[in-house]
């Protein structure tokens, strides 16, 4: 299980209201990751996701719904956007959530624990991709589920907001890469 996380250079990954408009484009991550067959993202996340990727998918030329970004309000999406909505509308995905019932993305299940998310791991196949979000990074990490952890740092100091890494245990990571992207972003690649 690797994860592609969008980070301030101090840490955090949304700003105090909630927002991400340094974020420049959310397929980025995808495009680092090899050999995916799965997808995993939490509840509170998911529908907002689903939405978003979904609009993408049943009309590339449609301005996606994104409150959460005002800086991508009214802007098409991109090419990569494009391939990420194509992408994961083929491939499955697991979504953890104690209080889902129905999910509507294609290929999507729910899943209720982390011994389900163990089981699954624990099954032949490609690289899951764990989209996110930070609560579910921690809890993932906490149990000992993530292999990897890719951080896209981005050249802003936000000051405060929801940190990355908040309710997390000690661990100790190995670097494997450093590598630069586009921007001034920096993609840091560690092993668990």
């Amino acid at each position: 299980m690797i994860s592609a996380m969008q980070v301030s250079l101090d840490g955090f990954i949304e700003d105090l209201d909630g927002k991400t408009d340094w974020v420049e484009s959310w397929a980025d991550a995808i495009q680092l990751i090899d050999n995916i067959d799965t997808f995993l993202l939490g509840g509170n996340m998911y529908p907002g996701y689903g939405e978003y990727w979904e609009s993408i998918y049943l009309d590339p030329q449609c301005i996606p719904p994104n409150p959460e970004v005002p800086s991508q309000q009214g802007r098409l999406p991109s090419s990569s956007e494009i391939a990420y909505a194509r992408f994961a509308a083929q491939t499955p995905h697991l979504v953890l959530s104690t209080t889902l019932n129905t999910i509507t993305w294609p290929k999507a299940q729910i899943v209720r624990n982390l011994a389900e998310v163990r089981a699954f791991k624990n099954t032949p196949g490609k690289n899951t991709y764990v989209v996110g979000g930070g609560g579910l990074v921690a809890s993932l990490m906490n149990a000992d589920l993530i292999d990897e952890l890719w951080l896209i740092v981005h050249p802003v100091v936000i000051g405060n907001g929801k940190a990355l890494f908040k309710g997390i245990k000690k661990h100790s990571l190995e670097l494997i890469q450093a590598q630069p992207g586009k921007n001034g972003q920096v993609i840091l690649t560690y092993r668990t």
